[in-house]
């Protein structure tokens, strides 16, 4: 006879569950149909459930929140439409951090070799300007430094170097990311507009 595998055990708190159970409503009727430039209602939703959002962040109506005390939003950072920010543990983004649309943030795992299967939650840390492009993920644990961005589509489940634009599946670091001085960017807008 063969032995029967363990039951999979949520160890997440009875208050943690009803705490979803309760957003997952608010978000439902009061978050997602709002309309996209009310964003200081969102910011005043989320911090109802314990968010810490600063001033001028832009959590669109879209984006899906699995805890919302887990989320940090610096100021004039941003979570855009369809963005999955799945925070069993805290996922925290720097003041201009932006997470484009159909990114998933993935603050947890689970450990494949204990039969019960446990949740391992890991924190996610995107650092101020850094830039999460269209589709991205971003595996459980990882930190994203300062000015660095992943590419669309990219598969990040490693930290990436302050101010590196890295891209693929893993997301491997390609090229530094140099920001512009106001000369240069009056320039580049000119060729742009005359192209």
């Amino acid at each position: 006879m063969s032995e029967q595998p363990p039951v999979y055990v949520n160890r997440l708190s009875l208050a943690n569950r009803l705490g979803r159970v309760a957003w997952s409503v608010v978000w439902l009727l009061l978050f997602r149909p709002s309309p996209n430039p009310l964003h200081a209602w969102r910011r005043f939703l989320l911090r109802l459930f314990g968010a810490r959002v600063a001033a001028g962040a832009h959590p669109y109506p879209g984006c899906k929140i699995w805890a919302p005390w887990n989320l940090t939003m610096g100021p004039h950072s941003c979570l855009a439409n369809d963005v999955d920010c799945y925070c069993v543990a805290p996922i925290e983004l720097g003041a201009f951090a932006l997470v484009s649309q159909y990114s998933y943030l993935c603050a947890a795992t689970h450990d494949y070799q204990n039969p019960e299967f446990p949740l391992i939650p890991k924190p996610i840390v995107i650092r101020d300007r850094a830039w999460i492009a269209a589709g991205a993920f971003i595996g459980p644990g990882v930190e994203i430094g300062e000015g660095a961005v992943c590419g669309a589509r990219s598969v990040v489940i490693r930290d990436v170097e302050p101010w590196t634009v890295c891209a693929g599946n893993p997301a491997k670091p390609i090229k530094r990311r140099r920001m512009r001085d106001s000369a240069e960017v009056g320039q580049h807008q000119n060729d742009v507009s005359i192209s």
